[in-house]
């Protein structure tokens, strides 16, 4: 395994989606948001947590990359793409429905969360395929 490799990719992915979540939570969902907001912690509450949510995120990317490393079969971006739906598919599935069952938001919500999960999956797959590369032997 290429660690260096490893942890640049680590570290792109993460900004990547960083950017993406902004877009799906920040602009796309921002409405659903305002329309259910007495389900969720006040602003304030939240953005005094966010540290945790980043956090969690970057030790997320970082163990995203190393299974598509130690997957890493040298097929290009078609292989990040397939990567990451199934990734996408496995994370996503359960968290949207999971909540959408145990809480009381809209399924329209749930369904976006899940889709766009997917989407930023398969985004941050291809990102990973197109910066990792093993070590030459």
């Amino acid at each position: 395994m290429n660690w260096k490799k490893w942890a640049i990719t680590s570290i792109v992915v993460f900004v990547v989606l960083e950017i993406l979540n902004f877009l799906v939570h920040m602009v796309i969902l921002s409405g659903i948001y305002q329309a259910t907001a007495s389900l969720w912690r006040s602003q304030q509450e939240m953005m005094g947590m966010m540290w945790m949510n980043y956090l969690v995120e970057l030790i997320w990317a970082f163990i995203f990359v190393y299974i598509f490393a130690k997957g890493y079969e040298g097929k290009g971006w078609l292989e990040g793409l397939r990567f990451g739906l199934i990734i996408g598919l496995f994370f996503s599935l359960p968290m949207s429905i999971g909540t959408y069952v145990t809480q009381p938001f809209p399924f329209s919500l749930a369904l976006y969360w899940f889709i766009f999960g997917v989407i930023n999956s398969t985004i941050i797959g291809i990102v990973a395929s197109l910066i990792y590369k093993p070590l030459e032997s």
